[in-house]
């Protein structure tokens, strides 16, 4: 077997692999290979396809993974439901203190009641939501 397909088994191997792993790790040593692959292909000697496979690896490695990495978490972190409403601006709707009252968040009402006990929020003003308990935003006015 010449070196060129040797590293094209490897490389199409460890791509296959990372449907395993998931962790990037395996697909960039496999992109690697194919490169080392690709210089064995034009004639390159053993060593240059070494070192293409070692800076192509360190480099896919170091640099493309991290960002892919990032890339990926931000869409695993989208929020939904209630989750999104957290942070939300609302519009209270009747007096809400530690006991109750209803704001409107993105046009929907709501039942809510005030994150500070202490706090009396009076009609009008605009408060973020805190949490959601249950059926009821928990809000916050500054003072």
């Amino acid at each position: 077997m010449t070196p060129a397909l040797l590293w094209l088994i490897a490389g199409v191997l460890l791509v296959a692999a990372e449907v395993l792993s998931g962790d990037f790790v395996l697909v960039m040593l496999g992109v690697a290979a194919l490169g080392a692959a690709g210089a064995s292909a034009l004639g390159a000697p053993l060593m240059v396809d070494a070192v293409v496979f070692a800076v192509l690896g360190l480099g896919l490695i170091f640099v493309a993974r991290p960002a892919l990495k990032r890339r990926m978490q931000v869409q695993r972190e989208l929020k939904t439901n209630v989750d999104a409403l957290v942070g939300k601006r609302a519009q209270v709707e009747s007096k809400v203190d530690a006991h109750g009252g209803q704001v409107r968040i993105e046009g929907a009402l709501w039942s809510a009641r005030a994150f500070d006990e202490t706090q009396v929020i009076e009609v009008g003003e605009t408060v973020t939501v805190m949490e959601i308990a249950g059926a009821t935003a928990v809000v916050w006015a500054e003072p």
